[in-house]
Formats: structure tokens, sequence, C-alpha cells
């Protein structure tokens, strides 16, 4: 693949870091915002050293992490820093490799090497996706894997892509949000087609042999975790469920955690219903809105688990904005990008340091720390909307040029000014 220059040069430097000692590393692993308790590096190292000593991790309730993980980091690679630099630098390569596909470009010619420059500092040098890594939570792992999967169907790989998304939803059940998307994108093309439908309900019947195949390739994960645990079904319970009923409430910056912290027990599961449920009703209406642009519909609903997942991570919204950078027709038509930015900056700023006054210091209580979660879930909501209607209103305004070219192309004019007033 021909990479831009700052892929190598910032490659480079993350492998750097991941590689010379850093000073505040061991703070980065007990930050709540940078790891939850389904991605924390220090309960996977405790579940590691229980399984090395022949007790079930799964059975104290504080190991919430897939047995894949335990597998790959006991028989294959140990869980060194330098995989997760890796990890992210096999992310960004995805991304970049989505980008060119969208554009119909090849990887040997026509690349633009300015954009694609932009992109790769996007994603490498995002602090919301930097400082998870550095702190060795594995929703690096996951941001990899989606990934992955919007490449691969981007690219038309069909089994890769099943593939992916099924480790994806295998490592965090939320990600189920993305299959139907990727499912249309198989199916259809990477390139928008919002100003000029093209009908595909005919390619529409592969959908459920696709979905046949990745609930096979998902079967095949389940069972390879199910002998990894020595036959035991302890862990869906305690990795799945986890995210379903909510068994640990740390603090991190989403949602859920001071809601069911304040909860009463006889509400506690239809509420938990409910929160499922929300997240899950977000599938039909941005697909349908946006199915003749599935890749765009996709970066939608990874907006919403940026804002509403249950366990929230930095990394979450992270790859929201990260992936905010191959769509850059919809940059003109963001409403409120500044206040969205001052949003995200505000909550950057209030999330360590009303976590230090009421966990360190002792200084304040749950409702300072909640109230940045809250900044921190207008801004993600703010960039969601606001990302909806840049995606519906370019739609408009290409359609508008498109038909004013197929009208007056035959006089040899096209009318731009008005698409420029529009």
């Amino acid at each position: 693949m021909n990479t831009p220059p700052a892929f190598s040069v910032l490659v480079c430097l993350r492998l750097l870091l991941a590689v010379l000692p850093l000073p505040g590393q061991n703070l980065l692993k007990h930050d709540h915002q940078l790891s939850s308790p389904l991605t924390s590096y220090l309960r996977l190292n405790e579940g590691l050293w229980l399984l090395d000593n022949n007790i079930d991790p799964y059975v104290g309730g504080a190991f919430h992490h897939s047995p894949l993980l335990l597998s790959l980091f006991s028989t294959i690679v140990p869980p060194l820093p330098i995989v997760w630099a890796v990890s992210d630098a096999v992310g960004t390569w995805a991304l970049l490799r989505i980008w060119r596909a969208r554009q119909g470009l090849s990887s040997q010619k026509g690349t633009r090497f300015d954009v694609e420059n932009l992109i790769v500092s996007v994603y490498l040098l995002n602090p919301y996706l930097l400082l998870p890594s550095l702190a060795l939570s594995t929703s690096t792992f996951e941001n990899t894997l989606t990934l992955l999967a919007l490449m691969f169907a981007s690219e038309g790989k069909v089994s890769s892509a099943l593939l992916a998304i099924a480790f994806a939803v295998h490592l965090t059940p939320s990600s189920i949000l993305l299959l139907l998307p990727i499912l249309m994108l198989l199916v259809s093309s990477p390139v928008s087609h919002l100003a000029s439908p093209r009908p595909f309900y005919g390619s529409l019947k592969r959908i459920p042999l696709l979905f046949g195949e990745f609930t096979l390739y998902w079967l095949v994960l389940v069972g390879a975790a199910c002998i990894i645990a020595g036959g035991s079904w302890n862990w869906v319970g305690a990795s799945w469920g986890a995210s379903l009923t909510l068994p640990d409430l740390t603090p991190n910056p989403g949602l859920w955690w001071y809601f069911f912290t304040e909860m009463f027990d006889h509400f506690r599961p239809f509420f938990l219903m409910v929160f499922s449920v929300h997240l899950i009703i977000y599938i039909l209406p941005i697909c349908i809105k946006f199915q003749h642009d599935p890749l765009y519909a996709a970066f939608l609903l990874v907006g919403v688990l940026g804002t509403f997942k249950a366990y929230l991570t930095l990394a979450d919204p992270g790859l929201f904005l990260s992936m905010i950078s191959i769509f850059p027709e919809v940059h003109g038509y963001l409403r409120h990008p500044i206040i969205t930015t001052l949003l995200h900056l505000h909550a950057a700023l209030l999330l360590p340091l009303q976590h230090v006054l009421w966990v360190s210091e002792g200084r304040g209580n749950a409702n300072f720390y909640y109230a940045a979660s809250l900044v921190m879930g207008m801004a993600g909501g703010a960039g969601l909307v606001d990302a909806c209607w840049a995606g519906m209103r370019i739609a408009v305004g290409d359609a508008k040029a498109w038909a004013e070219e197929k009208v007056d192309g035959e006089k040899g004019k096209v009318v731009w000014w008005e698409v420029v007033q529009q």
C-alpha cells in the first residue's frame, strides 16, 4: 500500500512510545475515563494470573474480558504495550483504506497525500484514542476490529468483513449495532448515492445469506471461547451479561453508572431494559434514511455507541471523531462545529478535574463527576445530531446539482450559483 508520509512518521513515534517507559503510565491504567471494568488492563492481568493458577477467572465477578483475549495473551503474545501500538497502526491503515474505497482511489495512483496525512494525524494524534491505548485498554482492539470490518466491507471482501464484525461483537455485544450497515455495505458500495439513489433491492436478497455466514463465524467464536473456558458457560454472564446487567458501577464518562447507582432495586430490571433497547432503536431509522450511503450510516451508529454505550470510555467517542475525517464533503454543512468542539474541550478538562476532586482528594462527590459526564454526553449528542443534519443536507444539495447537470447539460451550462445559494 502506498502510504502517506505522516503514516510512517506517526507510526514510528507510536511504536517509540510503546517501547520507552512512560512515567505516568501506571496512573493511566487506573484512570476510569480511559478504561472500564470490561476493558481494563489491570483486570486482564488479574484474569491471566487466575488462569495460570488454574482458577476460573469468571467466578469472582471481577473479570469481564472474553476468553479469546485470555487465550491470546496467555499463549500467543504477552500483553506488552507494543501490541497496542501495532493495533493503532492497523486501525490507521484500515481508516486509510476506507477513505480510498469511498473515493474510488487505487492504492498506487490517484492518492491525495494532503488529505491522507490529515486522516492519519486525526487518528493517531487523537487524545481520546491515544490515551486509552497508552493505558492498555482493550477498547483499542475493539476500535481496530470495527475499522477492519468497515474496510473489508468497503472493498467487497465478504468473509473477512463478516469475520471481523463477528470478532467485534464477541468482544463487545453492543457492536451488533454495526451489523446491518455492514451487511448493506457488502451488497452496495462505499460511495455515497444519496444524491442519485440507485435501487439495490435485488441485492437485498443476499442479506439473509450474509447474516447466516456471520452467525456461523460468531458461533465458531462462541465454541472456541467455551473450549478455552474449560467447557464452562460462566464467561457468558460475566462478559456479555455485564453490558446488559451493569453489575459494576465504577464511574466512567458514560451516562449509565450514576443513574443506576441511585436506582431502587425493584426498578432496576425495567430501566436496564429501557437503556438497552434505547441503543437498538437507532439502527433501522438511520439505516433507512441513509440506505444509499451505508458507510455513513455505520459512522452515525459509531457515534450512537460513543454517546450511549453502557461502559463508555474516551476511546468510543474518539473513534467517531476520527472517522469524520473520511467524510470531508459534510464538513461545510455542519451547523455548529465550534459548539461541539468547545463541549468536548469542556468535558476533557472537567472529567479529570472532577475525578481527582472526588476520588483522590475527597473534596467533592459523585454529582461533580456525573456533571462532567453529562457534558460529555451533550458533546457526543451534539456531534451526532450535527453529523446527521450534514449528511441529509449535503444529499439535498448534491441532488440539486446532479439534477441541474442532467437537465442543463444539453445546453452546455450548469446552474451552480443556485446550488451555492441553497
